[in-house]
């Protein structure tokens, strides 16, 4: 193997494809972790920025995609510590703010973004979790507190960021309900929160069966658009918080404000773009290896398989909806 260089996938235009390319090998400057990557998680953000469509995470192209990464440590920079060779890592690494992401055969990361990756975990496992993960913690438990004795609402109960926002709810105590479609009821419900039909369902009828009119503690919008309106109306009244992932439009804040309640939102992308409060997200992903350690935590991960030439199918997945669990690249690597 050429030390020197590596594969890639390279996007040149907006939409373009994923043209396979050798560039040089990075290296790791003082700070940075040198990983050799075994697999990259897609996130619907992933498809937005190869589109051009997300104004808020750009990424100049040409450009290696993707921002999640699990891979071992090959290599540590000048004054890193807590990370040797061999180590299994994982975390929310690159793919936007010109910093290359993972779709390539190794990646130079700023060391205070990456945590070792849970023990019983594949590392096609572990490519699934840090931005899903990264946003439930900093909405449910650095904007909203979650803590025993709450009710928690989480929108899209079965999607990326809400599945294991179920997950860290109950693991701090609270109990969970979440909306879902019909098809995905159990699975929200094998997580341990009790399933809503939102398609049969108004949002007035399951605030009165659940909470006797009250509303919720917590609302998790991981939807965007109608749903963060529909969050507003069930939150409860005098100190009912809601949180969105995805609060970009124009809302009516009337109804919470009514309810003398609150609104968080929660934007995970900031460290990456401005190059502040990286250590706070390997700290983050450390949390998330703890949990998954403990038993209490665990990632949905679909079980089609993708490597560096079908990866533009799985973005057409996504942006599709299509994902049964979140989609994982598995990047090939040379013996």
């Amino acid at each position: 193997m050429n030390q020197a260089t590596m594969q890639a996938l390279v996007v040149e235009t907006p939409a373009g494809p994923f043209e396979r390319k050798t560039l040089p090998r990075p290296e790791a400057a003082a700070g940075q972790v040198l990983v050799r990557i075994h697999a990259s998680g897609i996130n619907p953000l992933d498809t937005k920025i190869r589109a051009g469509r997300a104004d808020h995470a750009q990424q100049a192209l040409p450009a290696v995609l993707g921002i999640d990464l699990a891979g071992v440590v090959e290599a540590v920079g000048e004054g890193v510590s807590g990370f040797a060779p061999g180590d299994a890592v994982y975390g929310m690494t690159g793919g936007v703010g010109g910093v290359q992401g993972s779709l390539a055969e190794y990646a130079a990361v700023d060391a205070a973004l990456l945590a070792k990756a849970p023990a019983n975990w594949s590392l096609r496992e572990a490519a699934a979790l840090p931005l899903v993960f990264i946003t439930a913690w900093e909405g449910l438990v650095e904007r909203a507190q979650v803590r025993q004795g709450q009710k928690v609402l989480i929108h899209g109960g079965a999607g990326g960021i809400g599945h294991v926002a179920i997950q860290l709810a109950r693991a701090r105590g609270a109990e969970v309900y979440a909306t879902a479609s019909a098809a995905n009821l159990e699975v929200v419900r094998a997580l341990g929160a009790t399933p809503i039909d939102y398609t049969t369902t108004t949002v007035e009828q399951y605030v009165a069966e659940y909470t006797g009119g009250e509303g919720f503690d917590i609302v998790f919008d991981t939807v965007g658009g109608s749903t963060l309106d529909a969050s507003f109306v069930a939150a409860r009244t005098y100190g009912g918080h809601v949180l969105s992932a995805l609060g970009w439009g124009t809302h009516k804040l009337a109804p919470l404000s009514f309810r003398a309640a609150t609104y968080s939102g929660v934007f995970t992308l900031r460290p990456l773009l401005t190059g502040k409060g990286r250590t706070r997200h390997g700290e983050i992903m450390a949390e998330a290896t703890k949990l998954a350690d403990a038993g209490l935590l665990r990632v949905r991960v679909d079980e089609r398989r993708f490597h560096f030439d079908n990866v533009a199918e799985a973005h057409a997945l996504v942006e599709a909806g299509d994902g049964r669990g979140k989609l994982v690249v598995e990047v090939i690597t040379a013996a």
